[in-house]
């Protein structure tokens, strides 16, 4: 028996210790190439210490000022872009031209009156592209309708001739203000096709707005190609609007209304691109944001913050001397206010050419505070994102979840491109939101470069593991 075990237990010995060293020859894990939350630092420095978005925005905001389309102040917007760009590091930079509508404010106003009183002038905006009157007066009385279900019960015979007064407030219940404000602008009640196919003269509404000042906001006009009856549509400030609601509750009131607003056919201008090539492949990781704003306005928070946070995204890169695997791409849209039009032909020159594009990152909702990503794109695609979220919390980045993207990349989602939005705390982006007040004053300087910052590490992610 001892001779057996001795036999034995120097082959399980050896054994033993040919298995240990086995073990301990296994390769070891692979070391990350980067320590992301260094590098997520090393951008947040990086921008709070030497940004220029600030600064930018401010030469955009007072020096260029109102850049609508088929304007001026677009072309002028246009050159000050390229110079920016350029001076941000982008290698390649080229026009993209785009048929945009030319349409022209003119002279405008609104009175009203009782059949007792006076006429009385009330500030008001024209819808952008509305029909004007022709610098005629038209005058008519006040029909008030407050909801849909109120329009869907009134007869032809109410509507003919009137001009209707939609008082349809945002509602202030609903939490995220950017749900609220798309309730209320997709509404029939705020379709001037859909008053004019039932007779009215002129549609007038409630600004959507949050704010409770006296200040109009404009909004966009889209009547259907066969609408035979293109009514002048136009807003008013939610003060005007609620003392015009109880005008209307005591007796009869007129309206006389004098637009000049008038459409001139077409014309070409813009968008602007410039992009870092990428040194692995030609892969596009595109930003995108409108590089127009209403005629009067600045448009500081829409969309002048985002133009300025895209290049920084550029210019970041450059000076940590990043190497970044993809193209990286910013495109300025042009007629994003009142046609839609530069996204539209971006995305049918991406179709055309066969780009690749790998991720579509847009921000228009103003310069606020970020507070996370929302994600339209394949459920696999998101759940590698949301590996990233430990990386982001220390930004104050915490909202992954929300599936929508409606700003200026929407298009490319067509050409089955990952898209993602930047979510800010929107809570005042309305207040200002297509006003006159829409101005740089408005814009805090360290919410906008912590907005820079976010889209930044978020680029660089997707640059890094993409």
């Amino acid at each position: 028996m001892k001779k057996i075990l001795l036999i034995i237990f120097p082959l399980f010995l050896s054994g033993f210790l040919f298995s240990q060293k086995k073990t301990s020859t296994r390769k070891p894990k692979p070391i990350p190439k980067f320590n992301y939350h260094e590098e997520f630092k090393k951008i947040s420095d990086e921008i709070f210490l030497h940004g220029t978005a600030y600064d930018n925005l401010g030469e955009l905001t007072k020096g260029v000022g109102s850049r609508f389309s088929a304007t001026p102040g677009y072309a002028k917007a246009t050159e000050w872009a390229e110079k920016n760009l350029k001076e941000a590091g982008a290698e390649n930079i080229w026009k993209q031209e785009v048929r945009v509508p030319v349409w022209t404010r003119g002279k405008e106003s609104l009175q009203i009156k009782t059949s007792s009183g006076d006429w009385k002038s009330i500030k008001m905006l024209s819808f952008g592209n509305s029909e004007g009157t022709k610098g005629k007066d038209l005058i008519g009385d006040i029909l008030l309708v407050n909801d849909v279900h109120e329009f869907i019960n009134l007869r032809i015979p109410d509507v003919k001739d009137k001009i209707v007064f939609v008082n349809y407030p945002i509602d202030p219940t609903v939490i995220s203000t950017v749900d609220s404000y798309m309730i209320a602008a997709k509404s029939k009640l705020i379709s001037a096709s859909v008053i004019g196919q039932k007779g009215a003269k002129a549609l007038i509404i409630r600004s959507l707005t949050t704010a409770s000042d006296d200040i109009p906001h404009a909004k966009q006009i889209y009547y259907e190609p066969d609408d035979k009856a293109r009514i002048p549509a136009m807003t008013i400030g939610v003060r005007s609007a609620d003392e015009l609601e109880n005008l209307l509750k005591k007796t009869t009131v007129k309206a006389k209304i004098n637009m000049s607003a008038e459409s001139k056919g077409e014309t070409i201008n813009h968008n602007i691109i410039g992009e870092i090539p990428g040194k692995k492949d030609s892969k596009v990781i595109v930003l995108g944001a409108q590089l127009d704003s209403w005629d009067f306005a600045e448009g500081a928070h829409d969309d002048g913050t985002g133009v300025v946070q895209c290049m920084e995204v550029l210019r970041t890169f450059k000076a940590l001397g990043y190497d970044n695997n993809h193209t990286i791409r910013v495109v300025l849209y042009a007629n994003s206010e009142n046609g839609g039009m530069g996204r539209e032909t971006y995305a049918m020159s991406v179709k055309k050419k066969e780009e690749k594009h790998i991720l579509a990152l847009g921000t228009d909702s103003g310069g606020y505070s970020p507070r996370g990503f929302s994600l339209d794109m394949s459920p696999q695609r998101r759940r590698l994102i949301f590996e990233w979220k430990n990386y982001f919390l220390p930004y104050g980045i915490y909202d992954f979840d929300q599936t929508y993207a409606i700003q200026d990349i929407a298009p490319l989602k067509k050409l089955d491109i990952p898209l993602v939005e930047m979510v800010v705390d929107t809570q005042r982006y309305f207040d200002y939101h297509h006003s006159e007040k829409d101005t740089f004053d408005k814009v805090n300087k360290r919410e906008l470069l912590l907005g820079a910052v976010a889209m930044t590490q978020f680029v660089f992610m997707i640059d890094k593991n993409w």
